[in-house]
């Protein structure tokens, strides 16, 4: 286990045997508290409780800025380059106009960046194909790949067999 404080290193934790470990007092927990307590015995529950509340909500931000790299300081802007000072990546999501990121990429961009592969060019005419319809009821699906000339059924499925092994000659 590894907890960033000092005080909580993994020397901190002793596990007592096991079979106290079932009757629920299974860690023994070592700090110097100033009232003098030395050791917290926990059952399994109450040390992944106190764990869990060391961990932050999601989407927190815990770095807390002050001074000029506030937020709201009205000097920051001396200080922290904006956005055009900032270098622009090849294929960044920014608009030219108003300078603001795009929140989602789409799923071909996507795909691209993970596969190295546009799936927006036609395989046929090297030209830019797009999303004309999303087709999600099985009547619509079927439809479309019979007009396509695809099948519309899963293959079926072949019995399973057993392959004869063939048989190793020994001496060998």
């Amino acid at each position: 286990m590894f907890v960033e404080s000092p005080g909580n290193s993994h020397k901190s934790f002793v596990f007592i045997d096991l079979s106290q470990m079932f009757a629920g007092q299974s860690v023994s927990v070592r700090c110097d508290v100033a009232d003098g307590t030395c050791q917290i015995l926990l059952s399994p529950q109450e040390l992944l409780e106190k764990l869990a509340a060391l961990v932050p909500p999601p989407r927190l931000n815990l770095v807390r800025y002050h001074g000029v790299l506030a937020p709201a300081c009205p000097d920051r802007a001396q200080i922290v380059p904006g956005p055009s000072a900032l270098p622009q990546a090849e294929g960044c999501e920014h608009s030219a106009a108003g300078g603001r990121r795009v929140h989602r990429v789409s799923w071909a961009k996507l795909l691209a960046r993970v596969f190295q592969d546009d799936v927006t060019v036609c395989p046929t005419c090297s030209g830019r194909m797009k999303v004309i319809a999303a087709l999600t009821e099985t009547a619509a699906i079927q439809a479309f790949l019979n007009a396509v000339g695809l099948p519309s059924r899963a293959p079926p499925i072949a019995p399973a067999h057993l392959d004869r092994q063939l048989e190793f000659d020994a001496a060998a």
